[in-house]
């Protein structure tokens, strides 16, 4: 008797890749936003005081490696992937007119043709920039970051003027990964108008048009960029910066060319939507998780303007969206569609917090051996140190873990104050040191550094509040919301319900996303928003009036922090003059 094995049905799924500071990554999700496989990749990173760079060529090796181990792993067939979407740090791009990498090191090493978004080289143009007063740096909360590009490229060019000469596409990391995969140098909304001063809503009248399009870029400001010293990069109707802009999602060229195809262990012509950085595809990913009991009630559609998204990874990215432009003095934005379809962007943020927890553990002379035995055991530092603080609680006799810390205050602002203070300059201050270096004061130190950046949190919700938003939910992804500790003293610190996403992986599903409209399977990003968001677990803040005392008190010690440093900066400076 014979049998006819029937043929596997090919699924629709949607492909996500994500490149962090530290990491490619790539999601593949089915059309209900479940993850059905992920891999990740290393990549490599130079450091060298403020100087921050990495590596196109390696950057796209660890994509491939991540993709074709994806599928292995997921069990997805290259047919079965319909769409794919990218999404990367804000890191800028130089290549040649062959697409070559171009230097922008110090070392001339020619791998070396990323400044990396945490790069701080360009401070000091950032200020010269800054006091131009330009009309479009009200739309970055009235200043650009040395962590935004203008100030980069104006670096180079003051730096490095043999790479400058070089250079045919400057590129930030998102849209070079789409140029790369398809050919198409468009660039995203996303991008140019979060990191390039680009003024999106010269768009708003194209957002209505029923096919998705590359519009001609008319949101730049050309006397912006003269004023500043850039005046070259106008030429060529914006060729070096951008000749064409798109929404996010927006289907571009004619999908994977055979060569990045074969590379990537893909189909060639497979959809490629035009990206997101990634803090913004973890928006994406989260913004429209719905818990089900507000599901099956009347439809919201002014709830997504009450919720605020918490991208905790290496740095944290506080996500808002509004109906109405609202102007913010030190929180950037706002920027039109940069995130949500025809929805205004706030954008508030930490550049260290994910790498602040790293650096104040690595440096403990008690690290090595808690690392030792978290590996043993095969749980994280992280969740070995949330043990070792709920066992002091009980020895101690303390009131709740928060109050451990009563005497230990930090300011985290290691690697400047990005939102709502905007001060690069900005240091890190830990107040309550001692003596002691065992395990328990490593474990208080931690404490005191997660309630730190959750008081920076606190400051920049209150910031936005008092300037138009109405904010009264967090949904909170990436690496750092996987810890307990951290997503409940964020809670219990600002007093509102967080949202965990049902899946990990916010950022990839954002990407995916961005795959999926490409494809044509939802019309509108929002639309795939609301059919792949989908919520997990909520952590309710902490009902206990004392905790709420506490942690008022000490907030106010934090903010204190601040203008301690200010004064002793400015009777520094005097003594010095």
């Amino acid at each position: 008797m014979t049998t006819n094995i029937l043929p596997r049905q090919l699924r629709s799924v949607f492909l996500g890749v994500d490149v962090g500071t530290g990491s490619a990554r790539a999601g593949l999700f089915n059309e209900d936003g479940k993850l059905l496989g992920s891999a990740s990749s290393p990549i490599q990173i130079w450091k060298d005081s403020d100087c921050v760079e990495q590596s196109s060529t390696d950057i796209w090796l660890a994509i491939c490696t991540a993709v074709k181990t994806a599928c292995d792993l997921g069990n997805v067939s290259k047919e079965e992937v319909k769409g794919l979407g990218f999404a990367a740090t804000c890191s800028l791009v130089a290549v040649d007119s062959e697409g070559e990498p171009v230097t922008v090191s110090w070392s001339g090493d020619t791998r070396r043709n990323i400044i990396v978004w945490m790069d701080h080289r360009a401070v000091k143009q950032a200020e010269r920039i800054n006091a131009s007063n330009s009309p479009v740096l009200q739309y970055c909360g009235g200043g650009v970051s040395p962590e935004m590009e203008p100030p980069k490229l104006l670096w180079v060019k003051e730096n490095l003027q043999e790479s400058w000469s070089m250079v045919f596409r400057w590129m930030d990391l998102s849209d070079w990964l789409t140029y790369k995969a398809t050919g198409d140098d468009t660039r995203s909304l996303c991008t140019t108008v979060c990191k390039w001063t680009y003024l999106g809503h010269a768009h708003m009248q194209q957002i209505n048009e029923k096919d998705s399009c590359a519009m001609e870029s008319c949101g730049w400001d050309d006397g912006f960029w003269e004023e500043i010293g850039l005046g070259d990069l106008v030429d060529g109707h914006h060729a070096k910066i951008g000749r064409s802009v798109a929404f996010p999602g927006h289907a571009l060229g004619s999908g994977l060319t055979p060569h990045a195809a074969k590379e990537l262990g893909l189909m060639a012509g497979t959809p490629v939507g035009t990206a997101l950085i990634d803090a913004h595809a973890g928006g994406v990913g989260v913004m429209e998780c719905v818990l089900a009991s507000d599901s099956e009630s009347i439809v919201d559609e002014d709830a997504i303007s009450r919720r605020m998204v918490l991208v905790c990874g290496t740095s944290t990215c506080h996500m808002a969206v509004s109906r109405t432009k609202l102007f913010i003095p030190g929180v950037w934005g706002p920027f039109w569609s940069a995130m949500v379809p025809e929805y205004w962007l706030t954008e508030g943020g930490q550049s260290a917090t994910g790498s602040l927890l790293d650096h104040i553990i690595e440096n403990h002379v008690a690290s090595p051996h808690l690392a030792n035995r978290a590996a043993s055991r095969r749980i994280s530092i992280f969740d070995l140190l949330n043990e070792i603080l709920e066992s002091m609680k009980q020895d101690e006799g303390s009131p709740f873990i928060a109050a451990l810390t009563n005497d230990m205050h930090i300011l985290p602002d290691f690697h400047g104050n990005r939102s709502p203070i905007a001060d690069p300059k900005s240091k890190g201050m830990i107040s309550g040191l001692t003596l002691d270096t065992s395990e328990k004061q490593l474990a208080l130190l931690y404490l005191a550094t997660v309630q730190g950046i959750a008081y920076g949190t606190r400051h920049i919700v209150e910031h936005c509040n008092a300037n138009g938003h109405k904010i009264d939910t967090l949904l909170a992804c990436g690496g750092l919301a996987k810890n307990r500790l951290f997503v409940q003293e964020h809670a219990d610190i600002i007093g509102y319900p967080i949202i965990l996403p049902r899946e990990n992986e916010s950022v990839l599903l954002g990407s995916a996303i961005l795959g999926a409209v490409a494809s044509k399977k939802y019309p509108t990003v929002r639309d795939a928003m609301k059919a792949m968001n989908a919520a997990g677990q909520v952590v309710h803040p902490s009902q206990d009036v004392k905790v709420t005392k506490y942690h008022d008190a000490k907030y106010s010690i934090f903010r204190d922090l601040y203008e301690q440093q200010q004064k002793h900066r400015s009777l520094m400076a005097e003594a010095l003059s």
